[in-house]
Order: C-alpha cells, then structure tokens, then sequence
C-alpha cells in the first residue's frame, strides 16, 4: 500500500500521532508523508483507522494498493524494509548485553538475592515487549530477528540460573525431620 499523510492545518499533535503510528507499523518512507506497507489485512485496518482519525481532526489521508512493475523494485523494498528491521534487531542485540553485566556484577559483589531478580526480570520482560514490537512489523523474516530472538532467550537462561542462585542464598535450610515430625503410625511402628 502506498500511504499519504498531510497533517496541514490540524492539531500539532496529530503529526505526532501519524508518525508514531505508521513508525510501529513499520512504514518505508519514499518521500516526505509518502511511505510504503504491506498489503496485510491487519496493516490496512491500522492504515484506515489512522487515516480516519487524520480526516475527523483535520488533516488529509489517502491509500493506494500497488503493484510493482518491475521485480527489482519489489525487492528493494522488501530489502529496504528488512534492513530498517534488522537495524531495530541489531539495536536490541547492541543493549542486551547490559542485562547479562548487571547479573555477573550482582554475583561479584555477592547480591545474589530475589530482589535483583526480580529488577533482572522486570528488564529481560522490557526486552521482550520490544521485541514483539519489532518483529510485529517485521513483515519478511528479516535475517536479524533470529539472532535477536536466541539472545534474548540465552539472557532468560542466564536470568533463570541466577534466579536459583538467589534461592539458594536467600531460603532457610530445612532442618532436619525429628521424631515428632513423623506421623504416629510410623513411630510406633520403630518404638516395636
């Protein structure tokens, strides 16, 4: 689909709220106001909310379905598309590993309690988030979502040990069973 947004003459804040919108869905600017997605019946909903909203406050809107003509200009696109996919990939990659020198930190200075975990795993849930958002809109399999995907599950495996380090640190030991922690039948059967 081709998308044309003008946001002249309505509430500054619209323009904001065009691009944010078209932004999470993953949009290929071809010019200022004029970008490109996929045909999806999901996208085109999206598309005609958004340009609904754009027509009641003020602005103008259209969207056109094409169609390539010339193969090459297809897979441009896609290309084009993947690459601002996998740069997104690539940024969640180049942030990831914070979360995984917060744990090897936290085990250094010997805090390895439930309360950092729980801050660990309200980040690792932050990564996650972001990256459904991202391989939301990413419409061709970009080649960086793979690797983005095992991170983010290697950094949950690391998560998850530390989380039993922390369990281990932090539970009581269990004390050893006494006579009077067995049942009656079982102790009358030793006292014969």
């Amino acid at each position: 689909m081709l998308v044309s947004v003008s946001t002249a003459g309505a509430a500054g804040t619209l323009r904001v709220q065009v691009w944010r919108k078209l932004r999470s869905l993953g949009a290929l600017y071809v010019q200022q106001s004029v970008c490109l997605l996929p045909d999806l019946p999901d996208v085109t909903r999206e598309v005609r909310r958004l340009l609904d909203r754009v027509h009641h406050q003020g602005g103008s809107g259209r969207c056109w379905r094409i169609v390539f003509t010339e193969p090459g200009e297809e897979r441009q696109a896609v290309a084009e598309l993947n690459a601002a996919r996998d740069a997104e990939y690539a940024e969640v990659l180049e942030r990831l590993p914070a979360l995984r020198d917060e744990l090897e930190q936290e085990r250094a200075r010997g805090r390895v309690t439930y309360a950092e975990v729980e801050e660990s795993e309200a980040d690792l849930e932050r990564f996650r988030s972001w990256l459904a958002k991202i391989a939301a809109r990413d419409y061709f399999d970009a080649p960086g979502g793979e690797a983005a995907r095992a991170a983010i599950e290697n950094a949950a495996a690391e998560l998850a040990a530390f989380e039993q380090a922390a369990l281990g640190t932090e539970s009581p030991a269990e004390p050893a069973p006494t006579e009077a922690d067995q049942p009656r039948a079982l102790r009358m059967v030793d006292d014969e």
